[in-house]
């Protein structure tokens, strides 16, 4: 038997994600009103949709041809930085592993489409490392096994999705009955399989087309603008600098986030995370002379740079629930962090952000509610040696534990008093 040749492209691959979009926009309420316990997330389905909003926005400006695995890869680090809440982390680890697998590939193979399903099966319970499944894992290996048997029944790759989103839903129905609930991780992850399918299709909405056309609801839908991450940190020197410092920062704003302009004798250091790259370097060419440029993929695991002097040697940054809460926070001495819409807690991009800014050499986090366990777990992976979590789930722990913190020690030292005051 002669091997499918049908192949998906990266402009397949972006319809797929604003297809991905389109259906968790109709279906995240009725996510949220499902069953989120075994991912300890109340709004799995308000932080899935943000984080595959963050990863449809970062494709919002590629050009019309793109190699599936550049694009693949765009969208993996959008989502593993843009991931809020438990259940947009196991979404952005299984998007991630699917641009594992499709890494390298300017088209991909039915073949390799399906055995980059199994890559994010095998991403996701890594983040995850539970003894016993979780419903959303059981049901991601059935749709990995019915990708893999339609591959070998030499399918189209449309039939290949429909296969593996058959075998997902019987998974599905299994833990249903089993459980006596729809898991709202499981449905959640079929809900996405279905979107990429219609978009495959051509049934999607543009993120940025529904929003810039005044879409309007009867609800408060979440603007995947306010989503968008900056996976991509710049840096380089400028000599025989043209523009002022002043300009600089102007040029520099709309780039990105994280903007240093540092003097350093006679050059200038820029720093910024950044979306496209090129963009910056385009521009720079003609402020000055550039050397020394690096480019550091920031949703991949990295050691913390200092680009400017710290404040501190260490640093708390406490998940606040409200303006009030985080006012408590403060007044002991932690560096709160509130997110504009108070409702889904920080992204792990947000906090990623923060931690660049130069406040300190390291880090202690300080968690408000089980919801947002994974986004920690998830920026400690990628700062392994500048974070420690402290996995407190309410105000009252928050403010016990920071009382704890003595900033004449190292981190490991206020981590074990502080942890001994969690758990005495």
């Amino acid at each position: 038997m002669t091997g499918n040749k049908e192949v998906i492209t990266g402009n397949d691959y972006k319809r797929m994600i604003a297809g991905a979009y389109s259906a968790f926009l109709l279906e995240y309420e009725n996510i949220n009103a499902l069953n989120g316990d075994s991912l300890l997330d109340k709004k799995a389905g308000t932080h899935i949709l943000r984080t595959i909003g963050a990863a449809a926005m970062s494709l919002r400006d590629l050009q019309a041809v793109e190699s599936i695995g550049g694009v693949s890869k765009r969208v993996g680090s959008a989502a593993v930085l843009g991931a809020r809440g438990n259940a947009g982390v196991l979404i952005s680890q299984i998007l991630r592993g699917i641009a594992k697998g499709l890494a390298g590939k300017y088209e991909a193979s039915s073949s390799v489409f399906g055995k980059s399903f199994q890559y994010g099966v095998l991403y996701a319970q890594r983040a995850v490392n539970d003894e016993v499944e979780r419903p959303i894992i059981i049901t991601a290996k059935a749709v990995a096994k019915g990708a893999y048997n339609a591959v070998r029944a030499n399918l189209p790759i449309a039939e290949i999705l429909t296969e593996a989103i058959k075998a997902g839903g019987i998974a599905l129905s299994h833990a249903e009955h089993k459980c006596g609930f729809v898991d709202a991780g499981a449905k959640a992850l079929m809900v996405f399989l279905q979107g990429c399918r219609n978009g495959l299709d051509g049934y999607y909405v543009s993120p940025v087309m529904l929003f810039s056309s005044g879409f309007k609801t009867s609800h408060d839908v979440p603007n995947p603008r306010y989503d968008m991450v900056y996976p991509y940190a710049v840096s380089c020197r400028m000599e025989r600098c043209r523009a002022s410092k002043a300009d600089l920062a102007k040029m520099l704003k709309p780039m990105g986030k994280v903007i240093v302009i540092k003097s350093e004798g006679r050059d200038i250091l820029l720093y910024l995370h950044t979306d496209y790259p090129g963009n910056m370097l385009e521009q720079a060419v003609d402020w000055g002379t550039i050397k020394d440029v690096t480019i550091q993929n920031l949703a991949m695991p990295h050691n913390l740079k200092s680009v400017d002097k710290t404040m501190l040697d260490v640093a708390m940054l406490a998940i606040a629930d409200d303006e009030a809460s985080a006012q408590q926070l403060e007044e002991l001495g932690a560096i709160a962090v509130i997110t504009d819409d108070k409702v889904s807690g920080p992204s792990v991009g947000d906090l990623i952000n923060l931690i660049h800014s130069d406040i300190a050499k390291n880090y202690i986090i300080i968690a408000n509610n089980v919801d947002n366990s994974l986004v920690m777990a998830q920026a400690k992976r990628l700062l392994n040696n500048n974070i420690e979590i402290l996995y407190t789930t309410n105000l009252a722990e928050q403010l016990k534990v920071i009382k704890c913190f003595n900033p004449e020690l190292e981190l490991k030292d206020n981590i074990k008093n502080m942890n001994a005051a969690l758990n005495g």
